[in-house]
This record gives C-alpha cells, structure tokens and sequence, in this order.
C-alpha cells in the first residue's frame, strides 16, 4: 500500500535516489506511518538545489501548525529580534523566510524598517503573502536561493534567519554566509537560530528526528557545532553564541556575527 505523504507518511528515510530518463530525482523510501511500516518510491523534493520546509512540498501547507506545536516559536523568535536591535530606517533581509513569520513579527515590531523576506519555495513564499495581506503588514517576499540573492552588495543593515541553515550542505551553508556578508553594510549584523550541538545525550537522540526528515548530509554540521566556524571562515567578525535552549527536537542555539 503507497501511503499518502501528507496523512500517513509518518517518518521515512530515503534509501537509495535513481534519476529516470528525463532527469527527474526519485527517492526509494522507507517508513513508518499511520498505515503501518512501507516501502515506496516518491520524487525528490530538492527544487533548484533547496529543500522544502517539512522535505516533502506536500507537507508545506502545516509547516506553522507543526511549529507552533512544538518549538516555543513565538519566545525564541522574539528573543532573536531584540538581538538584532534592528532601528528605524534599517534595511533587514530575512533569509529562508519560509511562511514569512519573523519577517512580519520585525515588521509589525519595527514598522519604520524595511524587511524584505527571502525563500528559494513559490509555494512557501505563497503562504507568506497570504499571511501579510490578512495582517495588513507591509513585507516584502521574493523567490530566490540564499547563496544567489538578487541584491545589491552593502545594501542591508540586518540579516536574519531562523531554522533555515541546517537544510543546506556544508559547501551551500559557506556560499550563503559569504553572500550575506557582502549584502550586509560595513558593520551590518547577522542574526541565525537554527540547531546547535547537542547539549546532552537525550538532546542527541531528540534531534535525530529532525535528521530523518531533513536528511543526515545536511544537518551534521548542527551535530558539530559548525555554524560559527563557517561564519567566521565566510569573513564574519566578532562570531558569537548568545543563546542556546533544550527543545523536544534538540538544542536550539542563537549565533551574532558583525560583517568584517
């Protein structure tokens, strides 16, 4: 029985990926779901070298649902923006914007700034907009990879992303910072929550989860503690780890850089 993947799929992981004669990726899955253990073949979900936010573009439509269950979003999404101190007038470019949250809390909080929300997903970028033209909040949301960002250089005073990195390889994690680097103003900031080493074993296990869903390639690096280093090696300054937390998927952790 082929589960469907946005009722029963449950967790799976990818086994093995063939591309047919057309060039088309597939995904030969195994998993465990509502409809017992399975095995399947699905499309890949990798558009133009981006993962969608739950891997799977069907499952893209309860990404806030499943957050907003799990994580204390609205806390540590806060906590971020009052790092960021961002101020009247500054320009602020939230990167994997995903379903547009943060970029319309820092525009509802700061609405003097500008903030403009990138994401490499059509149909997240969808939601986002739906989001602001319910809430009458004025953001702008543009389709485009984070390593290829269809800005100007020196044109920000804020960068910002929130459980974005971890979906990247190593080599795409380093090709983003560099980008954002050269986007921010002399002395612009960035501000990244994503996943951080493991702070304890029950951490290590818990975060397990979302490497199964997400892939084992991209997310070792969060396992490794990596990120500071890659922002330090993309030529950030003054790289630091303001804030880490225990959550039922793993260590959440908060990183400040200053562009060198």
């Amino acid at each position: 029985m082929t589960p469907n993947l946005t009722r029963d799929a449950g967790i799976s992981i990818c086994l093995d990926r063939h591309r047919d004669v057309g060039g088309e990726s597939w995904c030969f899955c195994a998993g465990v779901g509502s409809v017992g253990a399975y095995m399947t073949t699905i499309p890949e979900t990798s558009k133009g070298d981006y993962v969608p936010a739950l891997r799977f573009p069907a499952l893209t439509r309860f990404y806030d649902r499943l957050i907003n269950a799990t994580m204390k979003e609205d806390r540590f999404r806060r906590l971020l923006l009052a790092q960021a101190n961002v101020q009247p007038g500054h320009r602020v470019l939230d990167i994997g914007c995903g379903t547009g949250t943060l970029a319309l809390m820092l525009k509802r909080a700061i609405p003097a700034a500008e903030v403009i929300g990138l994401d490499g997903d059509a149909e997240v970028l969808a939601i986002a907009r739906r989001k602001a033209n319910e809430q009458s909040v004025e953001v702008e949301f543009r389709q485009g990879l984070a390593y290829e960002p269809p800005f100007d250089e020196g044109t920000f005073d804020r960068i910002t992303s929130t459980l974005f990195f971890h979906h990247l390889t190593t080599a795409n994690k380093l090709r983003t910072l560099e980008r954002a680097r050269a986007l921010l103003r002399p002395a612009g900031e960035i501000y990244i929550a994503d996943w951080g080493a493991p702070q304890n074993l029950p951490m290590r296990v818990a975060f397990l989860a979302v490497q199964v869903l997400d892939g084992f390639e991209t997310t070792s690096d969060s396992v490794k503690g990596a990120l500071p280093s890659l922002m330090r090696q993309a030529g950030f300054r003054d790289v630091s780890e303001n804030h880490r937390e225990m959550t039922v998927f793993g260590t959440l952790a908060m990183y400040r850089a200053v562009a060198g």
